[in-house]
């Protein structure tokens, strides 16, 4: 499978909306359409001076106690030019930390510059810390992929496969038994602290189209608790056409992985014909991916076992486990 993805720019009204931020907006409310696309929070630093040459254009501009300190004691014209310096990098928007009050030659320059500005009640260092995780995230490159996510037993699987070989009926027969759809149809992807995220876009959440029935809304049909707007994707099932000419893995001993956005996520492959259970399949195909997570690999130890057993290496208690096995 190939990837591809997209790089995101985030919008200032967006983040001004995040609660854990607790923003209030000062100035600048004109300048709502402006988008940051780099996570990288920017400290004014020397440019309080009048000395440019560290600031970047279109990042989240961060003031806290010293800086507001430092204008303080500057008469009205340096301040004035401090200001206009941090300013002309055209920042994305202007945040003062620690619940502070920004000085009013920053609250007229900001609304004449319609850049935002904003105060926040957390400390300077929580807040940089904040604002960067959520900006990791929200521009981490994305991919879309036709399939359903689905959360099986805490296990996030993502079912692949060509259109109309069954990923939808499945997915709605495991939701039968308990399971939650994140996304059916459109799958969006992103990485995440090393982890591959998925879930549904926001036109078609919850909703699953099923032939012959047409689009259900699984929330409403089975419950909120049926349905998860996020999840972490552990394992990939690619449902395949039953091909006798084809050779499908029928010990699994060894593991296959496919990387997607650059993260290596465990892939087994599935071929479909009449008279097999996808559901089951996928059902235990993720209760051996939690088995394996927790250091229990069945096909390896049932190989490991024979060998012992095939060259006589092999004690009377370990023989009753092999005997056990092979039952």
């Amino acid at each position: 499978m190939t990837t591809g993805g997209q790089v995101r720019a985030v919008s200032i009204a967006r983040l001004a909306a995040v609660p854990s931020f607790m923003l209030t907006w000062i100035a600048g409310t004109d300048g709502s359409n402006r988008t940051v696309a780099v996570p990288r929070i920017q400290k004014p630093g020397l440019a309080l001076t009048g000395w440019p040459e560290q600031l970047h254009q279109g990042r989240v501009l961060i003031l806290g106690g010293t800086e507001l300190e430092y204008l303080a004691q500057l008469d009205a014209s340096a301040c004035a030019r401090g200001i206009a310096t941090i300013l002309a990098s055209a920042p994305a928007c202007v945040m003062v930390a620690r619940g502070l009050a920004p000085p009013n030659a920053l609250v007229e320059a900001c609304g004449r510059e319609r850049i935002p500005l904003f105060r926040s009640d957390l400390v300077t260092s929580e807040l940089i810390t904040k604002v960067t995780a959520w900006l990791i995230d929200e521009l981490a490159e994305r991919t879309e992929r036709h399939g359903v996510l689905l959360d099986i037993l805490g296990i996030g699987v993502l079912l692949l496969g060509k259109s109309g070989i069954g990923k939808s009926e499945t997915a709605l027969d495991l939701v039968v038994r308990g399971h939650r759809l994140v996304a059916d149809d459109v799958v969006e992807l992103w990485p995440q602290q090393r982890a591959l995220m998925g879930a549904g876009i926001a036109s078609i959440r919850h909703h699953m189209e099923v032939r012959g029935l047409g689009i259900i809304n699984i929330k409403d049909l089975f419950g909120i608790a049926a349905v998860r707007n996020t999840k972490r994707v552990e394992l990939v099932v690619e449902l395949v056409e039953w091909s006798d000419h084809a050779e499908y893995d029928r010990l699994g001993l060894d593991d296959h992985a496919v990387e997607i956005l650059g993260i290596a996520v465990p892939h087994i492959v599935l071929p479909v014909r009449p008279g097999r259970n996808l559901s089951t399949l996928v059902e235990v195909a993720a209760r051996n991916q939690l088995l394996k997570a927790e250091g229990h690999h069945s096909a390896q130890r049932f190989a490991t076992a024979m060998r012992e057993r095939m060259v006589g290496h092999i004690s009377p208690r370990h023989e009753v486990e092999v005997d056990d096995a092979l039952e």
